[in-house]
């Protein structure tokens, strides 16, 4: 799927054509879903300048740092228009533990996140057109061919991705400059935020680095082409 939107001249680095695109396609139809990190904080902001009707889904894994939360609290109360769900998973802690035993993530990392980011967005996306992901190119490797716009089989939706020609500097200039709250681990060395157990502080090469710390894992699977089935 190729669209041509402004990739150069303006401040947004194109994200404003994209977004704006969005809203006239896809009006009310989009969810947007927010991992509260550095690049989520940027693209609330941008949904709100530009008016752009998107439901925030945050996957609560019920295993995110009590920062994350407390973002979340003060993100409501700067943009109160705002849609913002917590899309839970189908199976509390307790009753993963039962079905897959104690600590799936340090056993299976890759079941863990189908069952507690997976399919909870699959539910969140069932009939859904259109969803935003703040992916960049410059986020790793396997993220680096990533489109504006793109066909998304895995969803059996579109996914709009406004900032993939950000830089992590990008990133936050715009945070400074627009004033923007932030989780304030990212000021204790980690550029990734998850989960508390697969996350760890990294002053590594890339903004993955620090997730899922020696398990040669470096995504939860919602941005790859495949996924596990229990």
């Amino acid at each position: 799927m190729q669209r041509s939107f402004n990739q150069i001249t303006d401040e947004t680095r194109g994200a404003e054509d994209v977004l704006r695109w969005a809203a006239e396609t896809y009006k009310e139809d989009l969810v947007y879903a927010c991992s509260f990190g550095a690049e989520s904080m940027v693209l609330i902001d941008l949904l709100h300048r530009f008016s752009v009707p998107a439901e925030i889904v945050f996957l609560d894994t019920h295993l995110h740092f009590d920062e994350t939360y407390e973002l979340i609290e003060r993100v409501q109360k700067r943009y109160p228009e705002l849609r913002i769900t917590m899309q839970q998973p189908e199976l509390s802690l307790s009753e993963q533990e039962e079905a897959y035993g104690p600590e799936l993530w340090k056993r299976d990392p890759d079941q863990c996140c189908y069952l507690r980011k997976i399919r909870p967005l699959e539910r969140a996306l069932h009939g859904v057109p259109a969803w935003i992901s703040g992916l960049r190119r410059a986020q790793s490797e396997s993220r680096k061919h990533t489109e504006f716009v793109q066909e998304d089989a895995r969803f059996n939706s579109v996914k709009i991705c406004p900032l993939i020609h950000w830089s992590w500097e990008d990133i936050w200039n715009y945070i400074d400059e627009h004033r923007l709250d932030y989780n304030p681990l990212h000021d204790r060395s980690y550029p990734s935020i998850g989960c508390v157990p697969c996350t760890v502080p990294s002053d590594g090469g890339d903004n993955r680095d620090g997730r899922w710390a020696g398990t040669g894992k470096t995504e939860c699977g919602l941005h790859l082409p495949t996924k596990k089935e229990d």
